[in-house]
């Protein structure tokens, strides 16, 4: 089974729960991530996501990639931050289209650029809207994102319905990394209703709470990342949440 099935298959069955690491020298440890990522998938997490960061490095990327799939069995899936960030000892890469950014660098040009690579790499490219919710953190402002306003749920419907009519297997709900705030449940709520394909959502989830809340309004997976950098061990009781929601 490929990854892009995987996924559809296990948020058909229920929820799913995604763990991000930034693969910033200054931000992990690669002596220590791979336990760290060992514990998450033995409490539920059912994929391992790197990237994301600016501060990318070829050499330590492709030995941290190297070291997941070593410790996990799970899929481990590049969510990259520009054309640098693509490792051949991944499973997978989310192949993204910023669609809300107001540069078309993000929207089509990176893409174009790092095509090619791709399928040298043999890994497999998974598309997907990546749509970028108020505040936008980093990610919005590295990826120039006309932000979409957290009351204008109905802009965000108009672009994820659009990347399915694309052809765009996934859209990607993102308020940023360590948003204070997550993308909000009647934004989610709505842009489900108008889409056949997973929505994913991340960005400021940090309680089991958040995690209830995006997941109840809509949400087939859900990502952490910030939270595991702070203490992996408080990403259990979010994983939980996604288990149960399985169960219903």
């Amino acid at each position: 089974m490929d990854v892009k099935d995987y996924i559809l298959k296990g948020a058909r069955k229920g929820k799913m729960h995604f763990s991000l690491i930034d693969p910033d020298p200054m931000k992990v440890n690669p002596e220590t991530v791979g336990e760290i990522c060992s514990q998450l998938q033995r409490y539920g997490t059912s994929a391992i996501m790197v990237g994301g960061s600016t501060n990318v490095r070829q050499k330590f990327l492709d030995d941290l990639v190297k070291g997941l799939k070593s410790s996990v069995s799970v899929p481990v899936i590049l969510f990259p931050g520009g054309v640098n960030g693509i490792s051949s000892f991944a499973d997978a890469i989310f192949f993204m289209s910023l669609m809300n950014s107001k540069d078309a660098w993000w929207v089509s040009g990176a893409q174009s650029e790092a095509a090619v690579p791709v399928r040298e790499a043999g890994i497999e490219p998974i598309s997907m809207a990546y749509l970028i919710v108020e505040p936008g953190m980093k990610a919005g402002e590295v990826g120039k994102a006309d932000l979409i306003m957290r009351n204008d749920g109905i802009r965000a419907s108009q672009y994820a319905l659009a990347a399915q009519y694309m052809g765009m297997s996934m859209v990607y709900l993102e308020a940023g990394s360590g948003a204070g705030k997550p993308v909000p449940a009647e934004m989610i709520t709505k842009v489900k209703k108008n889409i056949e394909i997973p929505l994913i959502v991340g960005g400021g989830i940090r309680t089991a709470e958040a995690a209830e809340d995006a997941l109840s309004a809509g949400a087939d997976i859900i990502v952490t990342g910030t939270l595991i950098e702070d203490d992996a061990r408080k990403v259990k009781d979010i994983i939980e949440v996604a288990k149960r929601f399985g169960k219903r």
